[in-house]
């Protein structure tokens, strides 16, 4: 894999990292946490996720396909938990995680080939 590579999948991480931060911190303060105690929990797993991920594609981690294919997974999971909310950071938070989970994605499936 090439820096340049790593750099696109690494902007889409940070990118969905800081929609599922804002997401989480604005779900918080939210009258009925009950409704958003999914949303909260996904947004949270998501974050750490994408944060783990672009610490091990810069380090080049010899786990990245797997790293970043449980980042797409998770990316989509909370995508879809998202979904079922009305919410204005649950809805922008949405394409974020999608991008993201398709950026792992392409890593995860290129890191593989070349393993």
């Amino acid at each position: 894999m090439t820096p340049i590579q790593y750099q696109e999948c690494i902007e889409a991480c940070i990118k969905c990292m800081n929609a599922c931060n804002y997401s989480y911190v604005s779900s918080l303060k939210e009258y009925d946490l009950a409704l958003l105690r999914d949303t909260i929990r996904m947004d949270r797993e998501c974050a750490d996720i994408c944060g783990y991920a672009i610490q091990a594609m810069t380090r080049q981690s010899p786990f990245v396909a797997e790293i970043c294919r449980l980042c797409a997974e998770i990316c989509e999971a909370c995508a879809e938990v998202c979904n079922r909310n009305v919410h204005i950071q649950c809805k922008n938070c949405i394409q974020a995680c999608l991008d993201c989970a398709e950026a792992c994605r392409q890593i995860s499936e290129a890191v593989a080939v070349y393993a």
